[in-house]
């Protein structure tokens, strides 16, 4: 490919063998009487089915579609952003391999890029087979987030969603590793608006966010984007220091007035209740200090184990700052 591309869309595979194919197909039927050149980037983060063989056949039969495979499983995250490291389109369209998130409405994304907006991000108005619990978590989460967060991450949406080029030079200069996309997008300003849509059920193979990887998720977003866990810690602080001090006026009073007890109940409610606020202090703050580990480490996000190409480099390069 010599000329830039219009659009790449950046799909992140782990263990998607039976919807490469599909995904493909939809992908070049709708996008390809509409953008003036298109890229199609499969990363595959590590699978153990016929992932990269399949992401190879389609390379061979298609000169627009390129394949990364990570030295291992590095996460959805880190495959995300290694597809818009390695993108050379003007635009990029972030996606998952599993067709919940239909390709056909990515036409309508790029027409309001092409009126202005530097991000359009997709907002779910539905969700197709899943279960009630990973609708009623999913619209909790978000809605928190909303809340406890400073920066604006709109509700209901994942990392479905189109970047323009001002929006992709800043991403791509983001340099932390615990890292929580659609948040880091929101951050970054420029224009942006949403495109309405009910997701779909699933088109082949199982859930790679089970809940363990649900709630990792969602501390890292909270932790990525939010002081609230540190500052409830001040919260509990005064709360407690102003119930001890009310204590202690109640027990001289009614010390004064003659009235005493031995008081084991009341002593040990107040010491376990005591320990155990410290010891969620201490593990609010072992998740940022974690984090801050991690951080300081400076390993890349992620290793290469081979492309389709041959172009892309093993260890990327470090991240700058704007």
């Amino acid at each position: 490919m010599t000329d830039q591309p219009e659009l790449t869309v950046v799909i992140p595979a782990f263990n998607e063998e039976a919807n490469l194919r599909p995904m493909f197909d939809r992908l070049v039927a709708v996008l390809e009487p509409e953008v003036d050149g298109l890229e199609i980037i499969f990363i595959d983060d590590g699978s153990s089915d016929g992932t990269w063989s399949g992401i190879s056949d389609l390379a061979a039969i298609d000169d627009r579609v390129r394949g990364v495979r990570f030295a291992r499983n590095f996460g959805h995250q880190a495959a995300v952003t290694a597809g818009v490291d390695v993108a050379r389109g003007r635009a990029v369209v972030l996606i998952d391999a599993d067709l919940q998130d239909p390709p056909e409405i990515i036409p309508e994304m790029i027409n309001k890029w092409r009126d202005g907006f530097e991000v359009v991000f997709a907002q779910r108005e539905g969700r197709e087979g899943e279960t009630l619990f990973k609708k009623a978590t999913a619209a909790l989460f978000y809605r928190l987030l909303h809340r406890v967060t400073e920066v604006d991450i709109p509700v209901d949406t994942g990392d479905f969603r189109l970047m323009g080029p001002r929006a992709l030079e800043a991403f791509r200069a983001l340099p932390e590793r615990n890292r929580f996309i659609r948040g880091l997008v929101s951050w970054i300003g420029f224009p942006q608006t949403a495109v309405r849509y009910r997701r779909e059920a699933r088109h082949a193979g199982d859930t790679k966010y089970p809940f363990r990887k649900m709630l990792r998720f969602a501390l890292d977003a909270l932790t990525s984007f939010s002081f609230l866990p540190l500052r409830v810690a001040t919260f509990l602080g005064f709360a407690a220091s102003a119930f001890s001090f009310l204590y202690i006026l109640v027990v001289l009073v009614l010390k004064a007035v003659g009235i005493s007890w031995l008081g084991y109940t009341s002593l040990m409610a107040s010491i376990l209740f005591l320990g155990g606020v410290q010891l969620i202090m201490i593990g609010v703050l072992g998740e940022y200090i974690a984090r801050i580990f991690d951080e300081v480490k400076r390993r890349p996000l992620y290793l290469v184990g081979d492309s389709t190409d041959g172009t892309v480099q093993v260890v990327p390069p470090d991240r700058p700052n704007l």
